[in-house]
């Protein structure tokens, strides 16, 4: 996250070891962009001035009601403050003033639901002339791309030889900065869909996107570096990839109104996926009962609401101080950009964005598969893990400048899975962001907790690695379609013995009529052997659909598959079973889920 990359190391032509440094911020936690202006708006400017800029000038988020936000615009610029940018389609304003009042006069204003301070810190002056990130000059390499652990770890090794992944899909990198000279960056970058949303605004100037850090172009390289020959490959290394730079330079801090540009940014620009290294300072967790920190949930909430609304899922690192999400108790670190202080907290506090409704919450992984040390962790918070790298063994991705290097945190673990989520969106050309959310978890393998009390759940679901470890193999060639219909499941282990016939049942309710001539059949069995299965549909009046008797020899692991069933002289609402029936010995496993779609 981008509270803290846990190690880097530097290479132009060779790899080298990660070193373990002090706990820099984890890029893992991101800002947010100000709303794009619309695509056939061709010119790249700079943000128009919102006014001189004073010393003591502060930034607010003011929410109303989405739509016209034309009344509270006023209401700003007469209760001394100035509108920076507004995002009518969720009802946000980004009010900048010197008035030590103004939040409070705000809260006054008829038609205004909540105001807060994005920070304690005045807005740098760069934010009313930005300056332009720095081009740095490009080293060539004389490395060849190798399969490193972390990608054979989630098998994009062997995806590759399925798919790259589609130039159609389009991901958003929101972190520090993209260099997009980057020889291995260059060929999948998409200039035309990046900006800059440092200070809240967007600025679409070319360049305005550069890194002003390393982090956002270690995280794109891990997306999708391209498969060239040279350097290394990324989990998607076929589609193109944009930067939204929400960090400012010299903080490297993202604050809300960065993330909330951002978020509306990429909705608007058809981003499929984002990720999402980083929290949203200048709080570790912001809590509903401050009400500075309640108006920054509800601004950023709203605006990954209206990106998810327009296809795009976000992904985001769980961040690297080896906390308990699911049990807060308190908060050392914040706020970061003045004199941080240790206050008590509750589970109503969240880390944003990582925390909030949709977005995909990843924990990071050593080399073998193990929590990494500093990975935050919580049960029915993480929903999937990936490689973070952690001690001498780091993620090695790119580098500004046509550099390469290695850095852990969980920062590395969550563009892994955005990689994964490209190619799901990639196979699946239909899928909604709810699709790749679902699929993300069904095709995760399952990592059972290790000897560790602070790991609690079960071993399909729990607090260290959420659903599992992403698997890209499945995401290009295990899919199944989404859902069109209603929609039944049963996510309840059931343990297949040798030679023993299993049931599992789903109860379908409030459908009319009979089951369709095309009716789905979700399958997700973990087995070491399935040449021993039989797999069947039980009707609710006991009719028997077979779906598949595996040849013997098929030594394959694991069934993940969707069968169609013409079940239209069945009525639809009942018990339905799929049996599963194990003919030999020696190899056994489990209905890990299955469902139905009618």
């Amino acid at each position: 996250m981008a509270a803290a990359v846990v190690g880097a190391t530097v290479a132009i032509a060779a790899p080298a070891q990660a070193t373990v440094e002090p706990q820099a911020r984890d890029l893992s936690r991101a800002k947010a962009p100000v709303q794009a202006a619309p695509a056939a708006q061709a010119a790249r400017t700079a943000p128009a001035l919102a006014g001189a800029w004073a010393a003591g000038t502060r930034a607010y988020l003011v929410i109303t009601t989405p739509g016209d936000t034309t009344a509270v615009r006023t209401a700003v610029a007469s209760n001394g403050g100035t509108v920076f940018a507004s995002y009518d389609a969720i009802g946000v304003v980004v009010a900048h003033s010197t008035s030590a009042s103004f939040a409070a006069t705000m809260r006054g204003v008829a038609g205004v639901q909540q105001v807060g301070a994005t920070r304690t810190s005045d807005v740098p002056a760069d934010a009313y002339n930005p300056a332009l990130p720095t081009n740095p000059s490009q080293s060539t390499t004389t490395l060849n791309e190798s399969n490193r652990w972390d990608m054979t770890q989630i098998k994009a090794d062997q995806a590759w030889a399925v798919t790259t992944g589609s130039a159609s899909v389009k991901v958003g990198i929101l972190d520090t900065g993209v260099d997009d000279q980057h020889q291995d960056i260059a060929p999948n970058f998409n200039a035309a869909d990046s900006v800059s949303c440092a200070y809240g605004k967007a600025d679409t100037r070319a360049g305005a996107w550069r890194d002003v850090g390393t982090h956002g172009t270690h995280v794109a390289g891990t997306v999708a570096a391209a498969k060239n020959g040279k350097g290394v490959i990324g989990v998607a290394p076929g589609v193109k990839i944009s930067s939204v730079r929400i960090a400012e330079p010299t903080s490297s801090l993202f604050f809300a109104e960065n993330t909330v540009c951002g978020f509306m940014w990429a909705g608007d620009h058809g981003f499929k996926v984002t990720n999402n290294s980083y929290y949203t300072d200048p709080w570790q967790f912001n809590c509903p009962d401050n009400v500075d920190q309640a108006a920054i949930i509800e601004g950023v909430r709203r605006a990954q609401a209206y990106a998810e609304s327009k296809g795009s899922l976000q992904v985001a690192a769980a961040g690297n101080s080896n906390y308990d999400l699911a049990n807060k108790t308190t908060d050392s670190e914040s706020p970061n950009d003045s004199t941080p202080t240790t206050r008590t907290i509750t589970n109503a506090c969240i880390d944003i964005p990582t925390e909030l409704p949709g977005v995909v919450t990843v924990s990071a992984q050593a080399s073998g598969g193990a929590k990494a040390s500093y990975s935050n962790f919580g049960n029915g918070v993480i929903d999937v893990t990936a490689p973070g790298g952690d001690g001498a063994t780091g993620v090695y991705s790119t580098l500004p400048g046509g550099k390469y290097g290695s850095m852990s945190g969980t920062s590395m673990a969550s563009p892994h899975v955005t990689g994964v989520a490209a190619l799901i969106a990639s196979a699946n050309p239909t899928y909604t962001p709810a699709d790749i959310r679902a699929a993300l978890g069904t095709q995760a393998t399952d990592k059972a907790c290790p000897s560790d009390s602070r790991c609690t759940g079960t071993a399909t679901k729990n607090g260290f690695f959420g659903e599992g470890q992403v698997d890209a193999l499945k995401a290009v060639s295990g899919t199944t379609q989404p859902p069109t219909g209603p929609y039944f499941e049963n996510l309840t282990d059931v343990s297949i013995a040798d030679n023993a016939t299993v049931e599992s049942s789903i109860t379908v309710s409030g459908v009319t009529g009979n089951a369709p001539a095309t009716l789905k059949v979700g399958v997700d069995i973990k087995h070491t052997y399935r040449g021993d299965l039989v797999l069947s549909l039980v009707a609710p009046d006991g009719t028997v659909y077979p779906l598949e008797d595996f040849v013997n020899s098929d030594s394959a692991d694991d069934v993940v598959k969707t069968y169609t069933v013409n079940a239209s002289a069945e009525v639809a609402n009942g018990v339905w079973k799929l049996r599963v029936q194990d003919v030999a010995s020696q190899d056994t496993g489990r209905i890990d889920a299955w469902n139905l779609t009618f």
